[in-house]
């Protein structure tokens, strides 16, 4: 039996002691928030940070939504546009967007091409996040 606390996030890959380098495109892919957004890929977590490397399908994207810890999310490919607050926003490759704890947002694809980026969090809670009301 392990001693390795489980993933906060449900099939998220969980660092282990000694492991320090992660192919994620052999991590097992998840839903970024099954109930409220398309966004899928792999997903790692450690003691103290969460990081995943998500798509949205073209014109696909995130409902309302917050958590309770922050985010970052680094444009690699496409356009996402999207709402932080009452801000709308649009991030392009090379583009971070920070979004603070328990800030209600959203946003996804470009209808013209899928959107990838990285993005990362505190562990304070897991990737996913909670649809608004």
């Amino acid at each position: 039996m392990s001693n390795q606390p489980a993933a906060r996030t449900p099939g998220a890959k969980r660092a282990a002691p000694g492991e320090y380098v992660f192919d994620l495109g052999t991590v097992q892919k998840i839903m970024g928030g099954p109930a409220y957004s398309t966004a899928h890929g792999p997903c790692v977590e450690g003691d103290r940070m969460i990081v995943g490397l998500m798509r949205m399908k073209a014109g696909t994207g995130a409902e309302p939504h917050s958590h309770p810890n922050e985010q970052w999310i680094y444009i690699l490919e496409g356009t996402f546009r999207g709402r932080i607050g009452d801000k709308e926003i649009e991030a392009k490759p090379g583009s971070v967007v920070y979004v603070p704890s328990n800030v209600v947002h959203s946003g996804g694809a470009s209808p013209e091409a899928d959107v990838v980026f990285f993005t990362a969090k505190d562990a304070s809670h897991s990737l996913h996040g909670i649809k608004a009301a």
